[in-house]
């Protein structure tokens, strides 16, 4: 071989390896490399563990101007997936309100607000409005949950499965917890009561002492496959 073989075998070679040590993928036909490196794997954090909906409590007002130098003053309580789409919708009902804009406002302070005892199981009202394709409805919607958020979370996929409303045409007027004796709907109140059962289903079978520990490194299941 002269010279220019000896090249081409080499990049040949080259070649072949780089083709072996990448796996690839056949996806319609087409064949892209799939790398798997320690610096590019995610975390992947389960989505039943974070919370959905926010509460968050915004002041703002108008800018002040030479005719109106004391603008009033506007407190809201908006529930949002996180602090821009709260902002955002804070301006939505000023413009409505005032005719004041984020260009012409400022914000004097924003919070997040959280339920006091997360881990007690609450009765939630809810008070609200929205824009079907024909009119626009007032309702009122009961549920129970650990926290105003998670509620408020069931509340936006009952009322996308049930009524097809889109999250931006549903306004939240008010929210307040319930004692047991003012709840209304059936499917809360037979949730009420000190004699409350629950039937097992299927029982899971217990681990062998041997196999007991206090930490496990996997969410153990509550059911059998």
């Amino acid at each position: 071989f002269g010279s220019s073989g000896f090249g081409s075998l080499a990049l040949l070679q080259r070649k072949s390896s780089s083709f072996t040590a990448a796996a690839y993928t056949n996806n319609n036909s087409s064949f892209r490399p799939s790398i798997s490196t320690a610096k590019m794997v995610k975390t992947i954090v389960d989505p039943s563990l974070q919370a959905r909906m926010h509460q968050y409590h915004i002041v703002g007002r108008a800018a002040p101007t030479q005719k109106n130098p004391v603008p009033k003053i506007y407190r809201m309580r908006l529930f949002a997936k996180n602090k821009v789409l709260a902002k955002s919708r804070f301006w939505y009902f000023m413009k409505k309100m005032n005719k004041a804009k984020k260009s012409g406002g400022e914000l004097l302070a924003i919070n997040e607000m959280f339920d006091p005892k997360p881990l007690k199981v609450n009765n939630y009202g809810i008070w609200l409005r929205y824009e079907s394709r024909t009119n626009t409805h007032n309702m009122y919607k009961e549920y129970r949950d650990v926290t105003i958020n998670g509620a408020v979370g069931q509340m936006y996929m009952e009322m996308a499965g049930r009524h097809r409303a889109h999250p931006n045409t549903i306004q939240i007027i008010n929210t307040a917890v319930l004692k047991d004796s003012e709840c209304k709907r059936s499917h809360v109140q037979e949730m009420h009561g000190e004699g409350l059962k629950y039937p097992v289903i299927r029982k899971v079978p217990m681990v062998s002492k041997k196999y007991r520990t206090t930490f496990k490194a996997t969410r153990p299941n509550t059911f059998v496959h």
